[in-house]
């Protein structure tokens, strides 16, 4: 364990905010202690980073607080799930795993073989998988959950600009003179990035700020103009802003003549979306939509950022190019202060698109069906010309398929809990139930996830591994470890390297370090949109995080730039950048007299994702302690539902119970529930247990943000002992008070 201050990336968000951490042991000072006493590591913003500039959230300063607490300490393994889990050598626990990909290879094929990872593995563990499973093994069934997460923002960047990659950069947040934030909350989902751009607001009266979201959120209170568009219409209202900027002649010809492609058929859908008509399907009045298309079209650099509100959708693709669309037409891209920003959810979500991890794409910004891709990836790599499946792998609901029909002879869970975050979730766990052999690679233990695995596996974490991350604006961070991993647990990248050398790879993964692994990695990034043949370990550890593309000097063809396309040309074939033309066809699941009202889910501020990490820091708890439902306060007295109320809410799928939260700050005829707790955590209290599996066709993208739901009071008496009995037209319900 080091005794100095280690620089450091935060593990939850995709701001990618730096930290210094320090050991709990500090010379004249108390020894800072958590409620059982454990020695806490200290955690500050690092000024010297230059995403986050020294600023920190809640969930940052107190991630040390979670780093000894209900650790995966040792492998564990069972024959079936009805077993108890036994302890085991790290030798028998390989051996079981490598031994059934042998049998799934010789019974069932190579894709039979899955893997479902994660935007919290550093780098160099989601190369060495790729290398694994796409390369060695020939299967494309290597998945993650940023499937849930950036999916369609993958999509829409590929198919507008034929690559995936954000073009903008922090600094665009001090320069803006127009922020159009859509389907995020960002003052509570990517705090600092919100508290950069709310700072340049209030010092420059003239910049104006857009927030289209149902809710009023804290990102909304702050705008200057809150479009609380009805769930699903997203796409009415962005082709009902490009109608007005088309009629007042708003637009940017030469761009669109010199560095497009596709516009007629886009101008050809946006006829169709007049004032009255989108002010109608959206719920707003025609004077809020004009309003939002003279701040766009007035001012000369306009930064529209997302997250999951738009991405989680059945045409979130649509959604993504639709707004990318919006900067073509204006020339908003490419210079400071403008272009069409994802907010990456994970804090190595990009990493994970960089290196090939979903099942339809490989490292370098490669695709799976692209033949020159895949042969130059078998000539680097050293492998037999075909061994690369031409075929895209099973994305996340393709799996739970492949359970429920038998064609997964194996699944490898690695560093996410999908017992939580999976769509239709009692569906998904009881495919989960039916694997016949999941591995279950994590840090932490219990987790919901856990319950349906056959081999755990204990990994090192952030603070005890060192790798990368990248963060949303393509800054690649050194993460050192500085604490010695607990128990027997190792970094993930190892636990893939020692099955890869038991299943006869070991010539190709003769890595002792992960640096060695990242030197290969850059190397494959040559003359790619992500180009990173210019960063090493050695030089982030000198230099401090570097921003990509960053070529190896005088060996590479593409420029070090802070924004990509600033000269107008795209890596598609013909050089344009490529409209778009999308009419909205509205939620997957509208409300209808059965189910009335639109359910909505989202995240909190203290919380990240299924509270794995989050859900054992006192302080988080304490802020946000029990899950909850926002009802309207019409809805609620139609209900005749009061604040704290319990409520079940149906779907389709599955029901759960929330305590009722009445507010304005929700529209009439949605609800709003958080998305973090699962059973570990509160009683039937899932949100995905409601949501539905129904995805975007392109990103395969499920639409987590919204399903159709009904809402019924629970009647409740109070019983001796302090427990609720409650009553409903569903099965009795108890609950802890």
């Amino acid at each position: 364990m080091t005794t100095d201050t280690t620089k450091t990336l935060c593990p939850y968000c995709g701001v990618g905010c730096g930290l210094e951490v320090s050991p709990p042991a500090q010379p004249g000072k108390a020894v800072n202690r958590d409620s059982q006493g454990t020695p806490i590591w200290k955690v500050q913003g690092d000024r010297t980073h230059p995403s986050s500039q020294g600023m920190v959230c809640v969930k940052g300063a107190t991630v040390a607080e979670s780093l000894s607490k209900d650790r995966l300490l040792y492998p564990m393994v069972r024959d079936s799930l009805d077993e108890p889990f036994r302890r085991a050598s790290w030798e028998e626990a390989l051996d079981r795993v490598a031994s059934r990909i042998k049998t799934v290879l010789s019974t069932q094929g190579p894709e039979a073989v899955c893997m479902y990872g994660s935007g919290q593995l550093q780098t160099e563990d989601y190369y060495v998988a790729q290398k694994l499973l796409k390369g060695c093994l020939g299967t494309n069934n290597f998945d993650s959950n940023s499937r849930l997460c950036m999916s369609s923002a993958v999509a829409g960047y590929s198919q507008s600009f034929g690559s995936d990659g954000p073009p903008c950069c922090y600094e665009d947040l001090d320069v803006t003179d127009c922020a159009f934030i859509i389907g995020s909350n960002t003052a509570e989902c990517h705090p600092i990035i919100f508290n950069r751009l709310r700072k340049h607001h209030k010092k420059n009266p003239k910049v104006k700020m857009i927030v289209v979201d149902p809710r009023k959120t804290t990102t909304a209170e702050a705008a200057d103009l809150h479009l609380a568009i009805k769930p699903g219409t997203d796409i009415d209202l962005l082709n009902g802003i490009a109608h007005l900027l088309m009629r007042w002649g708003r637009i940017d010809t030469f761009f669109i003549d010199e560095c497009t492609s596709n516009f007629p058929a886009y101008a050809e859908v946006i006829q169709h979306y007049p004032p009255e008509v989108v002010a109608k399907r959206c719920g707003i009045s025609v004077k809020e939509l004009e309003t939002a298309a003279h701040y766009w079209a007035d001012s000369e650099r306009v930064l529209s950022m997302w997250s999951m509100g738009v991405n989680q959708s059945s045409e979130g693709t649509a959604k993504v190019r639709t707004i990318i669309n919006l900067h073509l037409m204006t020339a908003q891209i490419g210079k400071p202060g403008s272009g069409p920003f994802s907010l990456t959810g994970q804090p190595n979500a990009m990493g994970g698109r960089e290196t090939g991890g979903l099942s339809h794409i490989l490292p370098g910004y490669r695709v799976v069906k692209n033949p020159q891709h895949r042969a130059e990836l078998e000539e680097f790599w050293q492998l037999p010309a075909g061994q690369i499946s031409p075929v895209p792998g099973l994305a996340a609901w393709d799996i739970i398929t492949g359970l429920e029909t038998g064609d997964v002879g194996m699944l490898w869970i690695a560093a996410t809990n999908p017992a939580v975050s999976l769509p239709d979730l009692e569906r998904s766990k009881a495919a989960l139930m039916r694997s016949p052999f999941t591995v279950y690679q994590d840090a932490y233990y219990p987790t919901e996830t856990a319950e349906f695995a056959h081999v755990l596996l204990p990994a090192a974490q952030w603070s005890e591994k060192t790798g990368t991350m990248t963060n949303s604006e393509r800054v690649v961070t050194l993460c050192k470890a500085f604490r010695t991993p607990p128990g027997e647990a190792k970094a993930d990248w190892k636990i893939f390297v020692e099955v890869a050398r038991r299943l006869g790879f070991g010539d190709k993964f003769p890595y002792s370090t992960s640096a060695e692994v990242y030197d290969e990695y850059a190397q494959v990034t040559r003359d790619r949109v992500c180009d990173m043949s210019g960063i090493s370990h050695a030089r982030l550890a000198a230099q401090g995080p570097l921003q990509w593309p960053l070529p190896k000097e005088k060996e590479s063809r593409l420029p070090a730039v802070k924004r990509l396309y600033t000269d107008g040309r795209f890596p598609s074939p013909d050089g344009r950048a490529r409209f778009g033309a999308y009419h909205s066809r509205g939620l997957a699941e509208p409300p209808d007299p059965d189910y009335p009202y639109v359910l909505t889910t989202g995240r909190l501020y203290g919380h990240w994702h299924t509270q794995t990490r989050t859900g054992r820091i006192d302080k988080i708890k304490q802020m946000h302690p029990n899950p909850f439902i926002e009802i309207h306060p019409r809805d609620a007295a139609n209900l005749d539902v009061q604040e704290n109320d319990l409520v079940e809410v149906q779907s389709r799928r599955g029901t759960s119970r929330f305590p009722a939260k009445v507010t304005k700050a929700i529209s009439p005829g949605t609800v709003f529930v958080p998305m973090h707790w699962g059973a570990l955590w509160a009683d039937k209290a899932e949100a995905n247990a409601l949501t539905h599996h129904i995805s975007c066709p392109d990103s395969l993208q499920p639409e987590l943000k919204a399903c159709a739901v009904q809402l019924v009071p629970v009647v409740a008496e109070k019983s001796e002992g302090g427990y609720l009995r409650c009553d409903t037209k569903s099965p009795a319900f108890s609950s802890r008070v």
